[in-house]
C-alpha cells in the first residue's frame, strides 16, 4: 500500500505498460527497461499492452515474466481502458504516452505518462497523475515509492 497524503491511498497489484513509444522504441525493448522488469515482476503483475506495429513484442518479451496482451478491436483506446477495467482500475497503474493510451491512462488508479524520445500527445499528458521524462524514471517510482509521495501530495 502507498499512501499519499491528500492525494490517494493506492493498492496496487497491477502495471500495465504501452509498449512502442514506452518501454520499447521501433520495436525493440529499451535497454535500461530490460534489468528493471524483473524486479518489478516480484511486486507487481505487469502486463505489456500493445497493438504489435513491428511484429516484435512476442519475442522481445518472452524472458519476462508478463503478460502480453495484443489489440485486436479497430478502437484501441477503448481496447485499453477494459483492460484496466477487466484487471480492476482501482489497483491498476498504467503508463503510456500516445493519444491512444490517454483513456486507460483516465481509467487507472496512478497513470503517468512518458515524455520519451517519441514524444506524448497532449491528452496523455492531460489524462494521467504524472509526467516523467523517462521510462526509467517512472518504473523506478514504483520500486521507490516515497518518490511518488514525494512528487503526488497535496
Amino acid at each position: 500500500m502507498i499512501t499519499i497524503p491528500h492525494f490517494k491511498i493506492l493498492e496496487l497489484k497491477h502495471i500495465v505498460l504501452d509498449y512502442n513509444g514506452t518501454i520499447a522504441k521501433d520495436g525493440r525493448l529499451l535497454p535500461a527497461v530490460r534489468s528493471l522488469l524483473p524486479e518489478l515482476a516480484k511486486k507487481y503483475a505487469l502486463h505489456v499492452i500493445t497493438a504489435d506495429t513491428f511484429g516484435s513484442v512476442e519475442r522481445e518479451m518472452e524472458d519476462f515474466d508478463l503478460e502480453v496482451k495484443l489489440l485486436t478491436s479497430e478502437t484501441h483506446t477503448r481496447e485499453k481502458a477494459e483492460f484496466i477495467e477487466i484487471l480492476g482500475a482501482s489497483k491498476t497503474a498504467a503508463i503510456g504516452n500516445g493519444n491512444n493510451d490517454a483513456t486507460m491512462l483516465a481509467t487507472a488508479a496512478l497513470s503517468i505518462a512518458i515524455l520519451g524520445e517519441e514524444g506524448c500527445s497532449k491528452e496523455a499528458m492531460m489524462a494521467a497523475d504524472l509526467l516523467c521524462g523517462s521510462i526509467v524514471d517512472a518504473l523506478e517510482l514504483f520500486l521507490y515509492p516515497k518518490r511518488l509521495i514525494a512528487t503526488l501530495r497535496r
